[in-house]
This record gives C-alpha cells, sequence and structure tokens, in this order.
C-alpha cells in the first residue's frame, strides 16, 4: 500500500504535466528525459520507465520542480 501518489505511470504523470503547461524538450541520459513549461521558464526531469509505476518520492521531486500542488495534480 502506498501514498496519494503511488501507482502512477510514466504516460499519466506526463498527460498531467501537459495539462500544467509542460511539454517534451528533449531526451537526457538513459531513460532520463527534460520537460520545460515555457510560460513559468520551469524544467523538470521526468523518468521513462514504460508501464511501470513511478516510485511516490520521485513523483514529489517531479512536482515540487514543477511548483505543482500534490492536490492540484490529483485533481487534474
Amino acid at each position: 500500500m502506498g501514498g496519494r501518489l503511488a501507482g502512477f505511470t510514466y504516460r499519466e504523470v506526463t498527460q498531467k504535466l501537459n495539462n500544467f503547461g509542460f511539454s517534451f524538450l528533449r531526451q537526457g541520459k538513459g531513460d532520463h528525459e527534460m520537460w520545460y513549461n515555457q510560460e513559468k521558464n520551469l524544467y523538470t526531469t521526468v523518468v521513462n520507465k514504460g508501464g511501470k509505476n513511478l516510485k511516490e518520492g520521485t513523483l514529489r521531486a517531479i512536482l515540487r520542480q514543477c511548483g505543482i500542488d500534490v492536490n492540484d495534480f490529483l485533481e487534474k
């Protein structure tokens, strides 16, 4: 059993990031991708684990870098 952010896949996270104005910028090393919000001039790194779930701590770090509140993320 995990927390509120447990169980999100790469696809679900990136769809929600798109809803917040982020878009894919470039491929990083290995399975890492850079995402960018031009309006807010914010960058974040997203791990593409395919169909596997992102770890809750990883997702929290992504949201912190993006300036997105956990509750807002869960609602969109």
